[in-house]
């Protein structure tokens, strides 16, 4: 399949280097090398043995960065066709698929699946495209949920610009931001206040 946009690749691991398919033109954006090894320099410790959540996938890149890197099991949830194609051909390519499951639906519902099946994640991380404003109801479906817990590290990535409401962060406290030229992560864990 023809490449997508930018060139990705697999920063460190078992599939180290290993070149990936994105989906064709700008619906997804891929996480820069720089911000993704920041990122996962931030996670290193967390990695081994957790379980991953990546929401609104894309190509894959940052589960499969995660299951490189030794997570026990990695999640992707796309709606898009050319996304979830990406993301099995990306797995089969780095022979990680077998410890991958792949959902093609849109974000809340996929959370109420997950759910359902009383799956647990150590982390969760979520690159919704810019425009759609969809990160209030994917925390409201993570805060209903028991997807997660006051452990488990979820990650946003928005543009710098991005300002999130106390409204949409409700259920949340925000752990750390960390900036980038264009964009941030913004780290939330679930709120001990409700418990």
């Amino acid at each position: 399949m023809e490449q997508g946009g930018r060139h990705m690749r697999v920063i460190a691991g078992t599939a180290r280097r290993l070149p990936l398919v994105t989906p064709k033109g700008m619906e997804t954006r891929p996480t820069t090398d720089r911000i993704k090894e920041t990122l996962f320099n931030i996670l290193q410790n967390d990695l081994p043995g957790c379980h991953f959540l990546d929401l609104f996938a894309g190509s894959g890149a940052i589960g499969i960065e995660a299951l490189s890197r030794g997570a026990a099991k990695a999640v992707f949830v796309d709606n898009s066709k050319e996304a979830l194609s990406c993301i099995r051909q990306n797995l089969e390519k780095t022979h990680l698929a077998d410890r991958a499951i792949v959902i093609g639906q849109d974000c809340a519902g996929a959370i109420h699946a997950l759910d359902a099946k009383k799956m647990h994640f150590d982390i969760i991380f979520m690159d919704p495209p810019y425009q759609l404003n969809a990160e209030k109801e994917v925390l409201t479906a993570i805060a209903d949920s028991k997807i997660a817990d006051e452990d488990t590290q979820i990650i946003i990535e928005a543009t710098l610009d991005r300002e999130f409401s106390e409204d949409e962060l409700a259920c949340f406290d925000v752990v750390r931001v960390k900036e980038y030229k264009t964009n941030k992560h913004i780290f939330l864990q679930k709120s001990s206040r409700e418990a």
